[in-house]
């Protein structure tokens, strides 16, 4: 393994460990003080209805990170297949739930167990159910060709490899099937200093 591939690896390993601590903290401490927006003030900024938030259970609005609405054009149907890449604490996964209602499925994937845990409670809470699975998003947790819809939200961003995810998300879509993705997309090049700061890239 050479220098500059050691030094990637290395790096993406920091970055995985910095992840799981901030957004573990996000859901463990909603109403702390965070460098971005999270909680009911980033859902309503993001067009969240007002009655998804008051029906949805008060831990996973309190707990949402996410960068956008990938809902707004997701047209989710009765009986569909969901996966949630990066469900967190179970938002956007309840909210397809609720649309794809018990017909269908909605299948989250986050890296950390504990926040797939949580995700379950808060989907039970609602309503609605889910089935959340540890895992990475480059190397998706589900069998080819086994998704209707794959929903995203600020989540591909964080990852080194995303011609990976890509093609991972690619790999699970049924033939016909959609991706509905809301992140963040830089204009410029970013400086190595950034570039090499995990604390930066996790947020």
């Amino acid at each position: 393994m050479t220098e500059a591939v050691e030094a990637q690896a290395s790096l993406e390993a920091e970055l995985k460990d910095e992840i799981l601590r901030m957004y573990q903290e996000v859901a463990d401490n909603p109403r702390s003080e965070f460098h971005f927006y999270h909680g009911r003030e980033a859902a309503e900024l993001f067009d969240y209805p007002a009655d998804w938030l008051d029906r949805a259970p008060a831990e996973a609005v309190a707990s949402f990170a996410g960068v956008g609405n990938p809902h707004l054009r997701s047209d989710l149907k009765p009986g569909e297949t969901v996966l949630d890449l990066g469900s967190g604490a179970g938002l956007d996964s309840i909210v397809a739930g609720w649309q794809v209602g018990p017909s269908g499925t909605v299948i989250g994937v986050d890296l950390n167990p504990a926040m797939c845990r949580k995700a379950q409670t808060n989907a039970a809470a609602a309503g609605t159910s889910m089935d959340c699975r540890s895992g990475s998003m480059e190397d998706i947790p589900l069998p080819d060709a086994s998704v209707d819809v794959a929903l995203s939200n600020g989540v591909i961003n964080l990852s080194f490899r995303k011609r990976r995810v890509i093609e991972e998300l690619f790999r699970v879509l049924r033939p016909g099937g959609r991706l509905s993705i809301t992140d963040i997309v830089s204009a410029k090049q970013l400086s190595q200093s950034i570039v090499n700061d995990p604390k930066l890239w996790a947020s």
